[in-house]
């Protein structure tokens, strides 16, 4: 069997070509030379045409006129105004409250009574107990502090005990606590005293007044200023 081969050759584009002709009228005239020859009577007609058409939109469209607007206005009438107000000054400011003081014990040793002769020292011939009362009115006056003063020569202060303390009371075995009212100057030292509560015996408030005149505190403080008080300060009198 016999196969034939079928090849095919692709065809080349058609080409277009112009032909030269004539763009002018049998009798010679180019498209130039026409429109010059018919540019200005065109221009002039349209121009005319132009003019015609405004001025028939001037003289036949009715004319805009301007309207005076009204404005409504209301009348100003004068009003009283309100009286001044007075604003009253600030309240005074509120004090601090006091603070607690806390007394200082100058002597916390425990009470021990020796053995003690009492057909020696017969403690019916020291006779009773005075009654030492203080009255509200005869307390010295508050003065706060923040920070309490400090009792600074504690072994003086225990001499001062032992040197001050009544020989009669001592040898019948007698003892008591006196609670005295110190006035603590601003250097620290005793300015006065005053006994807030006694002990029953006249002897010892008087040797306990003597033993407050040997402190030497610190001084107190108020906030950032050092202070005088009037400090409540016990003094205890016991036989060891």
């Amino acid at each position: 069997m016999m196969r034939h081969r079928v090849s095919f050759r692709p065809m080349p584009p058609p080409v277009f070509r112009l032909a030269p002709c004539s763009l002018g009228k049998p009798d010679g005239t180019t498209a130039n030379e026409r429109f010059k020859h018919t540019f200005w009577p065109t221009f002039a007609g349209t121009l005319s045409v132009a003019v015609v058409l405004h001025m028939a939109v001037f003289g036949f469209v009715p004319r805009f006129q301007i309207t005076e607007i009204a404005q409504a206005s209301e009348a100003m009438s004068a009003i009283d105004l309100p009286p001044a107000v007075e604003v009253p000054p600030p309240p005074e400011r509120i004090a601090r409250p006091a603070t607690p003081r806390v007394s200082a014990v100058a002597v916390d040793e425990q009470l021990t009574i020796a053995p003690t002769t009492f057909e020696q020292n017969p403690v019916e011939s020291l006779g009773p107990p005075p009654e030492v009362t203080v009255e509200e009115e005869d307390r010295p006056p508050f003065i706060p502090y923040t920070s309490a003063p400090k009792l600074l020569n504690r072994e003086e202060t225990l001499q001062l005990l032992r040197r001050f303390y009544p020989p009669s009371l001592r040898n019948a075995g007698v003892g008591g606590t006196v609670v005295l009212w110190i006035y603590v100057t601003e250097d620290g030292d005793v300015g006065d005293t005053q006994v807030a509560t006694s002990s029953g015996y006249l002897l010892l408030d008087e040797a306990a007044q003597r033993v407050a005149q040997g402190m030497r505190f610190s001084p107190a403080m108020n906030r950032d200023r050092v202070t005088a008080v009037w400090l409540s300060q016990p003094i205890l009198f016991e036989v060891v």
